[in-house]
């Protein structure tokens, strides 16, 4: 018999997928945030969390619960909004389910099942993360952070990262392919698909790391090229956006969405990491490369593009924000999916034209204090002339 209290639960979960959301009173010109978060760990089905037979589950405890719910690739197909969503559950590992949306603001709904990925690699224990490319090859690829144990360590938390990769025709029915292999790079995080061929080969946006955390001799944002995405080698990896001293990419940064087909460059949304006194902070940022020639820097503003702010600050990892997912409509509009604190999801929305303008107009860092208050001054000076002039 189906436990009474099901109802209850089902009803919550029914009052959050039917909340509209609207726009806060934040106001930066560059994009619009929103009052409440696009999906939370209260969104998760009830029946993926109880046991709903009363005589099994005679208290309707709650058997395999839900922690969090963040960093989802995002994806606009057959005419809706869909984020792969990384699911943390209570036992701490990871995995996808996918959640749809009408508006891409609010109405999120998780599909019944989370996603299954083909098991192929034995030593894999947690799987997050996943960026989604509508490649112009017809396949949608899934790239993600495949993690296992680092047996070759006494160290119980120490782990190697590689480049897991999937693909998809309707996020249903996925294939794994060979994990991603860079042959200079002993482990890789934070890598995405670019969403065109480039010299008629596939192209990665690579994060060069030493170990699992620390970048060691990482020098920043990498791209490389392979021929054969099933079975896909990186020879080569070129830094296109480094880290950089008293910068907030000082202790490490890494691709963010898949790259968005500007009108003038190729949009890219990244996160940068510092090391403060209260621990890393994760922040976005952003740049521009070529549009034929996407491994070239052809615009790159100065500082955060968006840091979390309020009740985003809070969370199992406070103090974040990071993004595997942004859908850019026809008609320009842009819905940028970030995580705050590794804990819940949100939503940004602006336009090409937007970014654009922030990208090409915004001063490049001039990495001094001397230098950034000079640059400052100039803007204020002629800020008093204009109003000046006006009054």
């Amino acid at each position: 018999m189906l436990h009474r209290q099901y109802f209850v639960e089902q009803a919550k979960v029914e009052r959050l997928v039917a909340r509209k959301n609207q726009k806060s009173d934040f106001y930066n010109g560059i994009y619009d945030r929103y009052e409440h978060p696009v999906l939370t760990r209260e969104f998760a089905p009830v029946h993926w969390r109880y046991d709903l037979d009363e005589e099994a589950n005679p208290y309707f405890m709650e058997r395999l619960g839900i922690n969090a719910v963040m960093n989802s690739g995002a994806i606009y197909l057959d005419g809706k909004y869909h984020l792969v969503v990384r699911v943390e559950g209570n036992d701490r590992k990871s995995f996808f389910a996918v959640a749809e949306s009408e508006s891409g603001v609010d109405g999120f709904r998780f599909w019944d099942y989370p996603v299954q990925l083909p098991d192929t690699c034995q030593g894999e224990t947690n799987v997050y993360d996943m960026r989604l490319t509508q490649h112009e090859d017809g396949w949608i690829y899934g790239v993600f952070c495949s993690e296992s144990k680092n047996e070759e360590s006494s160290d119980l938390s120490a782990a190697v990262a590689q480049a897991g990769i999937v693909r998809t025709k309707d996020l249903r029915r996925w294939e794994r392919l060979d994990n991603l292999t860079t042959l200079r790079s002993p482990q890789q995080r934070n890598v995405v698909l670019h969403p065109e061929f480039v010299d008629g080969k596939y192209a990665f946006y690579t994060r060069p790391m030493d170990g699992f955390i620390e970048t060691g001799s990482g020098g920043g944002i990498g791209f490389g090229l392979c021929r054969d995405i099933a079975h896909g080698v990186i020879d080569e990896e070129k830094i296109i956006s480094q880290r950089v001293y008293h910068t907030l990419t000082e202790a490490k940064n890494g691709a963010g969405a898949v790259p968005i087909r500007g009108k003038r460059c190729w949009i890219h949304i990244s996160h940068g990491v510092r090391n403060t006194a209260a621990g890393l902070r994760y922040v976005l940022y952003a740049y521009g490369t070529d549009l034929e020639k996407p491994d070239q820097v052809v615009a790159e503003p100065s500082g955060v593009f968006l840091v979390p702010f309020g009740h985003e600050r809070v969370g199992d990892v406070s103090n974040v924000v990071f993004t595997n997912g942004a859908i850019a409509r026809d008609n320009g509009d842009v819905y940028i999916y970030y995580a705050s604190s590794d804990t819940r999801m949100h939503v940004a929305t602006t336009t090409i034209d937007k970014l654009e303008d922030y990208l090409f107009h915004t001063p490049k860092d001039p990495l001094r204090s001397a230098d950034c208050v000079k640059q400052r001054c100039r803007m204020i000076e002629r800020n008093l002339a204009l109003l000046e002039g006006f009054c």
